[in-house]
């Protein structure tokens, strides 16, 4: 159990980083970079999330590894917890943003926003949509969190 509490332990750390980023660090700073270190702090909170999903799955002899590939993870995740689909497809995007080339839209002031193509799609990133995505990363942790707690 102690693992366990690590790993949750861990996602939270993350998430209240990706909150100073939004609520402290990109209201006085305004960059790009301060959006895409965000988006890298909740795909880490996924990840850890994810982590300690499977931990529970293997150690209760639901799966038999853990594919060492993230989004092999959450697929094996999505396939045991089919509640969780889209969540697993909305990290999917978070991890495509961070991997996509992408260019700065008025950095340094009030509509500050990563703009980039996924899938061909113009996206951007602006400080609402990124307080939408912590927003979603925390009910994601909650959920599996819950999910868990009561098996």
């Amino acid at each position: 159990m102690e693992i366990f509490e690590e790993l949750v332990e861990g996602a939270k750390e993350e998430l209240k980083r990706a909150d100073h980023s939004i609520y402290v660090s990109l209201k006085y700073t305004r960059t790009v970079d301060i959006i895409k270190n965000t988006i890298k702090r909740l795909i880490s909170a996924f990840d850890i999330t994810i982590i300690w999903a499977l931990e529970y799955l293997k150690k209760t002899k639901k799966i038999s590894d853990i594919p060492p590939v993230s989004r092999k993870r959450a697929q094996l995740l999505a396939s045991s917890f089919p509640v969780l689909k889209k969540e697993i497809e909305f990290y999917n995007l978070m991890r495509d943003i961070d991997l996509a080339t992408f260019t700065r839209k008025e950095e340094y002031r009030k509509n500050v926003a990563l703009v980039t193509k996924i899938n061909d799609k113009p996206l951007e990133v602006n400080v609402e949509i990124l307080k939408k995505y912590f927003d979603r990363t925390v009910i994601f942790v909650d959920t599996v969190h819950t999910m868990l707690e009561k098996k």
